[in-house]
């Protein structure tokens, strides 16, 4: 593993890791989930990189080792500037493995954003775990029972008052970049989540020729499959399909929202990944 440094189109730094293989039979993008920070990935990142392939994680600004120093409150971005971010790593991917073909491995929010990257054309195949609509509707109950009161209070309150959203505090998503947190909060207000909210992105979505394989958790106390199926159908251009993961499936009480890139399913669920991308 190796801690890199990696500058956007704007002229900011990102913190990434890359797993080098030689000969390899691809290289894989891990971006991460809303608040997640990259080294959750690292074990499957090791264990993907020694099926042969390269690897890269990264956070986006403001997040994680990406974090810049002082207060949060500072950082002007929202998340067409971590689309920027997204972009700037399969740049750094294709210079890095230019004859190899490029994958997506998108947990949850890093599912939802490669039909807004400008540099999309590049991706070989995407693979969604845990994502669909944030469309508060779309949520699981669970997360339905408290989402209107996070978005019209705590949302909006929490970040005037700090400056970002002090997720960390308040235990819930961590702390997350004003624009950002408020981008998403409109995204998911609206029925079409993000190609609803902002103008242009049906078009762009509709523009992406990637295959698309979406995992849905049974059990993800977030997504539901309705808001899988809604997010996987902004691809219209793309040969698309869902496939359903249960628990029982794979011998376990539970795998949630969170739980694909635990290391307790490294013999039962990371091997559906090399078989995705071997697909495309």
């Amino acid at each position: 593993m190796q801690a890199i440094d990696v500058q956007t189109d704007d002229g900011l730094t990102l913190r990434a890791h890359l797993w080098h293989a030689t000969q390899a039979q691809g290289a894989v993008l891990l971006p991460p989930a809303m608040g997640v920070k990259q080294d959750y990935y690292f074990a499957f990142a090791a264990w993907l990189h020694g099926r042969g392939y390269t690897v890269a994680t990264f956070d986006y600004r403001g997040m994680g080792a990406s974090r810049p120093a002082g207060s949060l409150a500072q950082l002007k971005a929202d998340l067409f500037d971590w689309a920027r971010d997204y972009e700037a790593m399969i740049d750094l991917l294709t210079e890095r493995s230019p004859d190899q073909p490029l994958y997506v491995v998108g947990h949850s929010l890093g599912a939802q954003l490669p039909g807004m990257l400008r540099n999309k054309d590049r991706i070989a195949g995407l693979v969604s775990v845990a994502a669909g609509s944030g469309y508060w509707r779309d949520n699981a109950p669970p997360t339905k029972r408290v989402v209107l009161y996070f978005w019209y209070v705590a949302v909006p309150l929490f970040t005037r008052l700090f400056g970002y959203f002090p997720g960390r505090r308040l235990k819930k998503v961590g702390d997350v970049p004003a624009g950002v947190m408020l981008q998403w909060r409109k995204w998911c207000l609206n029925p079409r989540y993000h190609v609803g909210a902002e103008p242009g992105l049906a078009d762009a979505f509709a523009k992406a020729r990637f295959p698309l394989v979406a995992l849905s958790i049974t059990d993800d106390e977030m997504m539901t499959l309705r808001g899988t199926q809604t997010l996987v159908d902004f691809y219209t251009g793309s040969a698309r399909r869902i496939e359903r993961i249960a628990p029982q499936d794979v011998g376990a009480r539970r795998i949630g929202h969170f739980g694909f890139f635990r290391e307790q399913f490294a013999a039962t669920l990371w091997p559906k990944i090399p078989q995705l991308l071997a697909s495309f």
